[in-house]
């Protein structure tokens, strides 16, 4: 599987992503917003885009769809219940089903709510995991809630889907905020080490050069997979002095998320 990660350059910070298969270059584009940039990168490396995945419904992930569609023949698939939504689709996805590119790439359809309740994460059957998660799951953070979705779901999801997944699965999400989710880290749990080192790299690189999380280092640097840890508990209730001293995880979650929304 050969995957390039395609910075947008605009005020969402968008990534986009082509997924090929290096046998017949044919390709896969997700959520592919400024569509010019990806019908151009599949020309430098010699692809061909026949597929469009979205992640999810929201404009910012779906406004490409058309054009690129329109230049390219491609067919366009996303989670069944938000086709109607989105209009154009192609195909409904549901859990489970597979996404084949050419003859070697096979994608694995994970149903993600919580960013809003009609979410798809991409999952590669490949021997280093990629994880292409839209805005259920950033590098660092977690998805907001505000158009469509809820918190409550999407700590199901990271609990019950992506702290499952292998610790080597890389990460690659909707849009690129890796050093301000780490600032939130920190400021959750001052004494991360792991995350203050990876935040000084990340202040120092350009958004199109920034690092790849796996899903091993979420969990040390994530405060929404840290639910347990003392201080950010204890954090969390000086912010909240109505929890409990002993809330649990969800409760947890769902008050990190809430804090997050106006931090």
């Amino acid at each position: 599987m050969l995957t390039e990660r395609i910075w947008s350059g605009n005020a969402l910070r968008n990534f986009h992503y082509l997924i090929a298969c290096p046998e017949t270059g044919e390709a896969l584009a997700v959520d592919p917003l400024e569509w010019r940039l990806c019908l151009e990168a599949a020309r430098v490396r010699g692809w061909r885009i026949t597929q469009i995945v979205n992640t999810h419904e929201h404009g910012d992930h779906t406004g490409g769809n058309a054009p690129l569609k329109a230049a390219t023949g491609a067919t366009v698939a996303a989670h069944a219940g938000a086709a109607s939504r989105i209009g154009g689709v192609d195909r409904g996805l549901a859990r489970g089903d597979l996404i084949r590119v050419g003859r070697t790439v096979e994608l694995e359809c994970l149903d993600t709510p919580g960013h809003t309740m009609t979410h798809v994460c991409l999952l590669s059957h490949t021997e280093e995991p990629a994880l292409f998660c839209g805005d259920t799951l950033f590098n660092a953070g977690a998805g907001n809630c505000y158009n469509g979705g809820a918190p409550e779901a999407l700590y199901h999801t990271f609990v019950t889907q992506l702290a499952r997944l292998p610790p080597a699965t890389r990460i690659y999400p909707g849009h690129e905020y890796l050093a301000r989710n780490l600032e939130f880290t920190l400021d959750r749990e001052p004494g991360n080490a792991e995350a203050a080192r990876l935040l000084e790299a990340a202040r120092t690189h350009a958004p199109a050069a920034a690092h790849v999380t796996t899903l091993a280092e979420e969990l040390h640097i994530n405060t929404f997979f840290r639910l347990q840890q003392p201080a950010v508990i204890a954090g969390l209730r000086a912010k909240f002095p109505d929890l409990p001293e002993r809330p649990d995880a969800q409760t947890v979650f769902v008050r990190l998320r809430e804090l997050r929304n106006r931090w």
